[in-house]
Order: structure tokens, then sequence, then C-alpha cells
């Protein structure tokens, strides 16, 4: 089993305990940040069951979040 499908598996699960999609699509993302922006937002929509766009809003902000949490702001 790849990272990817790791972490899709267990952003499904997370969802199925009551996650919200921010949440399962942060834990993808913290995992996932390294791989180009279109295998995470496909993991997004497989994941988290988000759409095309939905996806890609998720991405830029958890890009975003992830930043600061590094910076420490």
């Amino acid at each position: 089993m790849s990272i990817v499908e790791k972490a899709v598996a267990e952003a499904r699960e997370m969802m199925s305990n009551g996650s919200t999609k921010i949440d399962a699509a942060m834990a993808m993302y913290r995992q996932l940040e390294s791989h180009p922006q279109d295998v995470v937002v496909q993991a997004f929509i497989d994941g988290a069951v988000l759409t095309d766009r939905g996806a890609l809003t998720y991405w830029y902000n958890c890009r975003r979040k992830r930043s600061r949490e590094r910076s420490g702001a």
C-alpha cells in the first residue's frame, strides 16, 4: 500500500468516526505535502469526499495552515 493509499484509507476511517472533512484533509496533507499538488488534490477527492473545486480549495487552505504551523504563528 502506497503512502497515498494509506492516507486516503485513514481519512475515510476518520470520516466514518465523525471527523470533519477539513480534519481529514489536514491529516492527509501532513502525510502528503511533499507530493505534487494534483496527487494531494486527488487524495482529498477520494479520502474526504470532496469535489474537484472543493479539494483544490482545501489544498490551498491546508498549505497555508501548514506554513503557519511551521513558522510558529
